[in-house]
């Protein structure tokens, strides 16, 4: 005979009593649920929304879940791990302890010993009408902070750039998962027919860690991968063929037939209609990509604005020429722009991978960004584009308070950082959460990054709960199952 099974506390779990007990419970249960579902009070999982997508026109505008004033999106990425402490989070408290060793600090951070808490190393000054402290390392974007909503508390699940950057770009710490311009092409298009709908602009000293994983449409269908391109090297392998006008349009004029009268045969074909689809943009974009890319064109004074013709420093001038660039895709109707400022880790030779030599490693980094960067805000707001522009500024994660032992230089820390947003539906001037008194970890309203993509998501006129995607078996969203709307950045 077979002996019962007991528990921990020893009783059985097939005995009468027990099996009495629990199915008393389990009946209520069932009794309360039948009687909220009468009275309609029952909590409902959000239902999954999948856009119609037509397979010959993958990139046609579709209306969001509800309405909204951000039509576009331009992502100012810093890869690297841009210090909170040098930039947008003022710790006076730090300069006080300045040299001190952080009391129950962590002995060995991700790159090894961990020295004395150091100061801040630019001066912070009060700037717009806000009072809102910014570092003197950023000036010219210190000038627009009135237009700029700040979280201060954000966190993040790695702490090695590759895997963060995944996390930030597409809400997984693994390969193999859809950026966010993906998720956002595929569920609302494009407003122009004549470009790629998500176009990626690497830095002119190269990609950053993750490298395409930034961009990558992961499982969703191939249609809404970012297109890389950038203000010196316009899209690979555009060029038509060495062939006379008339004869290329006459090629074209003839395939166009022959695609149309294929698909009237085989209607059902999607693959054949998107791969169709996919060389038409082509043709269109070797009519348009030229005249975009021609960054001449610019008034002098424009080129000035944003440091484009500083002959002096060709990464600055590289990196403003790319922000006008993004500008340029964005008043032609691209949905999602992203730009990025740092390159892979070199050790912080090309990005703001701030271990040893920080201080001398940001004063380059940041003369390359910040003119640049605060001209694009600049020329948005002008033309009237930031009315309906969300513009996001982000980094995969921040510093520790205190210098590496033997180095001049600040380890990762994905425990408390920020990433500010300005433009369309944003709450402008305002800042958001906390980190401690040193900076170290955030203490108040604190965000893992699910919650600010949620923000993106939503500042869009799209539901982050709802927009999905089955793969294996398993309904997958950017922000996971942890998403949550960050209500205070929103105007």
């Amino acid at each position: 005979m077979n002996q019962p099974i007991l528990s921990s506390t020893g009783r059985s779990f097939l005995d009468r009593r027990g099996f009495l007990t629990q199915s008393a419970s389990a009946l209520g249960c069932i009794a309360l649920s039948s009687l909220l579902q009468r009275e309609k009070l029952l909590a409902s999982a959000p239902a999954l929304w999948k856009p119609a997508i037509d397979p010959a026109h993958p990139y046609a505008p579709r209306a969001p879940h509800f309405p909204a004033k951000a039509k576009r999106v331009v992502v100012i990425f810093c890869a690297g791990a841009v210090s909170q402490l040098e930039t947008w989070d003022y710790k006076p408290e730090l300069i006080k302890w300045d040299g001190k060793p952080l009391p129950g600090g962590p002995a060995v951070t991700f790159q090894g010993p961990a020295g004395n808490l150091a100061r801040p190393q630019y001066n912070f000054q009060p700037r717009g009408k806000s009072g809102k402290m910014i570092s003197d390392l950023v000036p010219h974007l210190g000038e627009l902070v009135d237009e700029m909503a700040f979280v201060h508390s954000l966190t993040s699940k790695s702490n090695t750039h590759g895997p963060a950057e995944n996390f930030l770009s597409t809400g997984f710490t693994l390969d193999g998962f859809p950026s966010m311009g993906s998720w956002v092409t595929y569920a609302l298009g494009s407003e122009n027919q004549n470009l790629p709908a998500y176009v990626a602009i690497p830095d002119p000293r190269g990609v950053p860690q993750a490298g395409s994983n930034n961009w990558a449409p992961g499982f969703l269908p191939a249609a809404f991968q970012g297109t890389t391109m950038s203000a010196s090297s316009p899209i690979r392998h555009l060029a038509a063929p060495n062939v006379s006008q008339n004869s290329d349009r006459a090629a074209r004029t003839l395939l166009e037939q022959l695609n149309a009268e294929h698909l009237l045969r085989n209607p059902g074909d999607s693959k054949l209609a998107a791969r169709i689809a996919s060389y038409e943009l082509a043709a269109r974009m070797q009519l348009s990509v030229p005249e975009l890319s021609d960054i001449s064109t610019e008034p002098e004074h424009i080129l000035k604005m944003y440091g484009a013709n500083d002959t002096q420093n060709p990464n600055k001038a590289g990196f403003a020429k790319n922000c006008i660039l993004a500008r340029r895709l964005l008043e032609r109707g691209v949905r999602f722009v992203q730009l990025f400022n740092g390159a892979y880790a070199s050790g912080g030779a090309l990005n703001w991978d701030g271990h040893n030599n920080l201080k001398n490693q940001y004063d380059t980094h940041a003369e390359i960004l910040d003119q640049p960067a605060a001209g694009l805000l600049k020329d948005l707001k002008q033309r009237g584009l930031l009315e309906d522009t969300l513009v996001v500024w982000c980094t995969e994660f921040g510093r520790m308070p205190f210098f590496q032992k033997g180095a001049q230089g600040r380890d990762h820390n994905p425990d408390g950082f920020t990433c500010w947003l300005a433009g369309a539906g944003v709450k402008a001037g305002t800042s958001h959460g906390m980190t401690d008194p040193l900076g170290q970890r955030a203490v108040e309203n604190i965000h893992p990054l699910y919650h600010f993509n949620a923000t993106i998501l939503h500042l869009l006129g799209l539901d982050f709960e709802t927009l999905s995607f089955e793969h294996n078996g398993i309904q997958r969203r950017l922000t996971n199952v942890e998403g949550k709307l960050i209500p205070e950045l929103l105007a």
